[in-house]
């Protein structure tokens, strides 16, 4: 009898479900064809446009990877093993991060992560003892992963062994850059508030040597009066549209765009919307060519 109600309270879920569609309706028979059933259906099942994106976030990570969301190596900040604690503790109240990759000489030599909360006994120490202070006794092992991980399965690796950060390593050894749970996390929720997003408080903010990370809503008129360009705002307000209408797609971090002299990289995005951007002269860019006419769009680091 259980088995017979079991199997009766299954049946009324999935005529429920799928009877939302006329009879004559074939049911979705791919991932196209389910989230199309789910957008149609979804205000008879009581499904609002956030819950409908959350599942289409939860089904695309299956096909994204890791050098698709990673923090790239130029936005690494790092602590080398053999700094003493006054040296490193101003970079760390400055950025705020809760996790730093403990390295050698270079990026490519990770020791270990450093948790912040680890240095808190340090409070507690005199001169003396915070001197024979060694990081190398604080580092956790670090876990590295190759850039063409899938997200899904690194998702279920981080609640596995409990990391929340992975070292990401191109097919060279070196380190390609970090990767958090909380990244992998954004492609499903949407962007969440975190230690390695920029602030967003101002629109337009000098980053250093001719670079600006500007707010994908900044209006395409603020962004003119602030760079003298003449970029069209006749289709699109802002410069997350602008970007999109050059990409011809929603594009991912650090993808990057170059026309009308200005090189346009992604710094802050999910799978909805551009947050924040990173713009600068095409002759302040590293080891840039020629400005081209036409549109160039390409993956940083690839």
């Amino acid at each position: 009898m259980s088995e017979d109600r079991s199997g009766s309270q299954s049946k009324s879920w999935l005529d429920k479900l799928f009877g939302a569609f006329s009879s004559d309706t074939d049911e979705p028979s791919s991932r196209s064809e389910l989230l199309q059933f789910l957008s149609e259906v979804g205000p008879r099942l009581n499904l609002d446009q956030d819950a409908i994106a959350i599942i289409e976030g939860a089904l695309e990570i299956s096909d994204q990877q890791v050098r698709e969301v990673m923090i790239p190596r130029s936005q690494v900040q790092a602590i080398q093993v053999d700094q003493r604690p006054e040296e490193y503790l101003p970079l760390i109240l400055e950025s705020a991060h809760s996790r730093y990759p403990v390295i050698d000489e270079n990026l490519d030599e990770v020791l270990g992560i450093l948790l912040a909360k680890d240095l808190l006994p340090l409070i507690l120490q005199n001169d003396s003892e915070r001197k024979r202070f060694d990081l190398r006794e604080a580092i956790r092992p670090a876990m590295f992963i190759p850039e063409s991980k899938r997200l899904n399965s690194l998702l279920k690796e981080f609640r596995e062994t409990r990391n929340h950060m992975a070292v990401v390593i191109d097919e060279y050894g070196g380190t390609a850059g970090l990767v958090t749970i909380e990244d992998i996390l954004e492609q499903i929720v949407g962007d969440i508030e975190d230690e390695h997003d920029t602030d967003e408080d101002e629109d337009i903010r000098e980053l250093g040597d001719g670079q600006y990370a500007v707010s994908a809503l900044t209006t395409i008129d603020d962004f003119n009066e602030h760079f003298s360009t003449d970029f069209s705002d006749e289709e699109f307000d802002t410069v997350g549209g602008l970007m999109i209408q050059r990409f011809g797609h929603m594009p991912r971090r650090q993808e990057s765009t170059d026309f009308t002299g200005w090189r346009f990289t992604v710094l802050n995005a999910d799978n909805r919307r551009i947050r924040q951007v990173q713009v600068c002269r095409l002759e302040d860019a590293t080891g840039d060519a020629p400005p081209s006419e036409e549109h160039r769009a390409h993956i940083s680091g690839e």
